[in-house]
């Protein structure tokens, strides 16, 4: 086989073979996103929850499709270093025109992982930078419409721009819902601003779809300011359309994209346009979690983890053993100057653990297939990442020979680690919980229950619910993250502990009655629980309910006759309906 010459046709035929597995990947990934208008017009909720978990699948699929392709067709382990770096160089080439170039090298770069050593993870064969831009791709449909309010009138040009996404299910009445949002405006500006020359309205021209509600997502340019907006189109009892609320404060806007919630369903030609105009409204948000939260995880992993290098070499602190409770499965290390921790699975788990890695594996990638509903940390998962090995403590690397040596190995100056899950830095509910005076515990206390209530109804018992496996954001949300124990609800048998025998049993070290792996005790909650008195207050005040098998087995009923739970990814007192009572 030539490859000297610069014209390599096998080079040339490898590059075609991958930018069509790319193509069709993201072809199938738009008539997903493109299906979920639809769904949402017919009201077909658990329709869309599955699409959301399927779509985290096809990627993988396109790529070990594509990995089989070039084993078959061109013995890809038996290429050459030159031609396999004429594959990319004819890959970049055809990126020219491309409205997905960013993804495309991403999709590249997961194939040839598969198939070279990571000796050959450098630039030269894969894209460790990016080699084609994304500004100002041109998109039919376009990115965003503009809207010229001087025109028509706010009024009219509100309830155009809703009009425009030519949602089929008529509404119960726009004019009144358009009336109440300028009222909801002006009671948040206190007076309208008086329109300079450029003044208008850019809106995505792509509705975000998830669980019950449509998002319209925009922002109102007017001389040197630019402030975003949200509004929420949902269904009420009716079936007729409704504008739930309208969304103005940026951090507001900002925890709809939490890496908490379930991804988007968009249908976007040019993600990188989408990407650009949300940075423009959330400056703060990492462009790697605005890809993750459009359903390109993919390349949110990509992105944050060229993020995560550059900030290695622009600091100098070290990886540590991560404060608070060691954990039985997972050893957890962190960055102190960057926010995320780093779980790796331990080769021995804690005696009172009964699994195995397969098991775990399991656990966290069912976090991606079902709605986290704003309770759930996303993770990102990596194989074989290298890092620099001076920048581990010595204490870590103790203990990542005592407690996981087979997930790692030194590889010169690096650090190789074979399995690795990400997940944003939170404080451990029981540290909070510790350090919080007695009001703050009552309202940690309170989102503790909440959170539990909430992923239960979302078919989720987290199984370990002790404080330590559940963390706090920094908007004071309590959110599950330690995945092991996990299961459906529906698979779940919740009981009654039944009366002892006789009374000196229930003082006996071990239980009188028996259990099956699935059977679970709610009342034997408060034992492990409720020690601090103060906790024990707060909880019983809010969440008595929860030690008692009713409550469970009244969630698993609703789950098992179809029912899809309201969630809101903003406050009950926002919607207008709570703002405006009377609207109706």
């Amino acid at each position: 086989m030539d490859s000297s010459g610069s014209e390599n046709p096998v080079a040339q035929a490898i590059a075609q073979t991958l930018i069509e597995g790319f193509n069709k990947h993201y072809r199938i990934f738009r008539e997903t996103s493109r299906r979920a208008k639809d769904m949402f017009e017919s009201g077909q909720w658990q329709a869309q929850l599955d699409a959301v978990r399927e779509r985290v699948q096809f990627y993988d699929d396109r790529v070990d499709e594509t990995v089989r392709r070039l084993h078959e067709e061109f013995d890809a382990d038996s290429l050459d270093d030159a031609t396999w770096q004429q594959v990319k160089l004819h890959f970049i080439g055809m990126l020219i025109r491309h409205k997905q170039p960013e993804l495309a090298e991403t999709f590249f770069n997961s194939v040839c992982c598969k198939i070279l050593h990571r000796t050959y993870f450098n630039n030269d064969y894969i894209f460790a930078r990016p080699a084609t831009s994304t500004e100002y791709i041109e998109s039919y449909p376009p990115v965003y419409s503009s809207y010229y309010p001087q025109d028509g009138g706010l009024r009219a040009t509100l309830k155009r721009i809703v009009e425009d996404f030519d949602w089929q299910r008529p509404f119960d009445d726009l004019d009144r819902d358009v009336g109440l949002v300028l009222r909801a405006a002006h009671s948040h500006l206190g007076k309208w601003p008086e329109m300079e020359v450029n003044c208008q309205i850019q809106v995505l021209y792509a509705a975000f779809y998830r669980n019950k509600t449509a998002y319209i997502i925009g922002k109102v340019v007017n001389g040197y300011q630019d402030d975003p907006f949200t509004l929420a189109i949902r269904h009420n009892s009716a079936g007729k359309l409704y504008i739930d609320t309208l969304i103005l404060d940026p951090w507001r806007i900002s925890v709809l994209f939490s890496l908490s919630r379930a991804y988007f369903l968009v249908d976007m030609e040019v993600p990188s346009g989408y990407v650009q105009f949300l940075r423009s409204i959330l400056p703060h948000k990492p462009r790697s979690e605005l890809y993750t939260m459009l359903g390109l995880g993919k390349q949110g992993k990509t992105i944050f983890f060229r993020d995560l290098l550059a900030h290695l070499r622009h600091s100098n602190d070290r990886f540590i053993i991560a404060p608070g409770i060691r954990g039985m499965v997972m050893l957890v290390f962190t960055l102190p100057s960057y926010p995320y921790v780093f779980k790796i699975i331990k080769d021995v788990f804690g005696a009172s653990k009964n699994m195995d890695r397969a098991t775990v594996k399991r656990k966290y990638l069912m976090v991606k297939h079902v709605d986290r509903v704003g309770r759930m940390a996303d993770t990102l998962e990596f194989s074989y990442g290298a890092l620099p090995r001076s920048r581990f403590h010595p204490e870590l690397l103790d203990e990542l020979a005592r407690l996981a040596p087979s997930s790692f190995e030194i590889d010169g100056e690096s650090i190789v680690i074979k399995h690795l899950y990400i997940e944003r830095r939170m404080t451990p509910l029981n540290i909070h919980l510790e350090q919080a005076n007695d009001e703050d515990v009552e309202e940690a206390v309170r989102e503790y229950g909440n959170a539990i209530r909430e992923l239960a109804i979302a078919n989720i018992f987290p199984g370990d619910m002790l404080w330590k496996n559940f963390g706090v954001t920094r908007y004071g949300r309590v959110v599950f993250y330690d995945y092991d124990e996990i299961e459906y609800m529906t698979d779940m048998n919740f009981r009654h502990i039944p009366p002892a025998p006789y009374e000196e049993m229930e003082m006996a070290a071990e239980p009188w009655y028996s259990a099956a792996p699935m059977d679970v005790f709610p009342e034997e909650f408060a034992t492990f629980l409720l020690g601090a008195p103060r906790v024990r207050r707060a909880f019983l005040k809010y969440h008595r309910e929860l030690l008692a098998p009713e409550f469970w087995r009244k969630a698993q009923d609703s789950i098992r006759s179809g029912h899809v739970e309201d969630f809101f990814p903003y406050p009950q007192a926002l919607r207008l309906c709570n703002l405006y009572p009377g609207r109706q």
